[in-house]
């Protein structure tokens, strides 16, 4: 008869195993689990697409946490209202169209938001490659966070129709690509520039695209890969940027099915 520590243990292991399962082929694969990253799931979840979510990290949420300088209240613009409808928040005007949020309030309602609409969130996991075939991104390797380049394990793979790199400042998916040159030249990384704010907030959601076939940027793997400024302690752009790629995202997989 098991004891009660092993009914414990293969009750934990039942549904990991089979939440991971479940998991390995999606029609999207986000990698970060930071705002943007967040907001595209939930998004494309909503809109009926299976998701699953790669983070590195122990806790989803990104740089939301820390807020500026470790003082946990960031800011949105008025804009980008409305990419937090339908989440249980309460923003407190600041003057002159801007917003504060609690930041443990919108990294953890941005969470379970994704989770409600059937996101598959596995934190602890690295991307270390990408799955190509056919020249078209078609999946991501992933290990256990701390493992490469300290032990000789070997990673698995998970396969999707679309990959979103949300993965922030290292834009990681992209500079796996670009390190063996299989990059268009306007997809070079190039890193961010100095900070502009409005400037920042805009170009990360202009320009969301599709860097190679299927893999797409968000956030702040926008500005890191088109050399787009840095915005500091505002959120508002990687908001409507995750939103902005879920449409897309969407759209060019409506049309791919259309069309085969």
């Amino acid at each position: 008869m098991d004891s009660y520590e092993t009914r414990i243990t293969r009750a934990i292991l039942d549904a990991y195993h089979g939440k991971l399962s479940r998991a390995l082929v999606s029609d999207v694969l986000v990698v970060g689990a930071g705002p943007s990253g967040l907001m595209a799931a939930m998004h494309l979840a909503a809109k009926g697409r299976a998701v699953t979510m790669l983070e590195k990290r122990l806790t989803p949420g990104g740089g939301i946490w820390g807020g500026a300088m470790a003082m946990n209240e960031v800011v949105v613009q008025k804009e980008a209202l409305e990419a937090l409808e339908g989440i249980a928040l309460r923003p407190h005007p600041a003057g002159e169209g801007l917003f504060v949020v609690d930041a443990l309030a919108l990294a953890s309602s941005l969470c379970a938001k994704a989770l409600e609409r059937g996101v598959v969130i596995l934190n602890l996991l690295v991307a270390e490659d990408l799955c190509l075939q056919e020249e078209q991104v078609v999946g991501v390797v992933a290990n256990r966070t701390g493992l490469p380049g300290h032990l000789p394990v070997d990673p698995i793979s998970f396969r999707a129709k679309a990959v979103l790199d949300a993965t922030g400042h290292e834009a990681a998916l992209v500079r796996m690509l670009h390190g063996r040159g299989l990059l268009k030249d306007h997809a070079t990384p190039l890193g961010e520039g100095p900070m502009n704010a409005p400037e920042g907030e805009a170009f990360v959601v202009d320009r969301v695209e599709e860097v190679f076939p299927g893999l797409w940027v968000s956030g702040m793997s926008v500005a890191a890969v088109f050399g787009g400024p840095r915005m500091g302690p505002i959120f508002g752009g990687m908001l409507r940027s995750g939103r902005q790629a879920a449409d897309l995202i969407d759209l060019s997989l409506a049309l791919d099915a259309r069309s085969s």
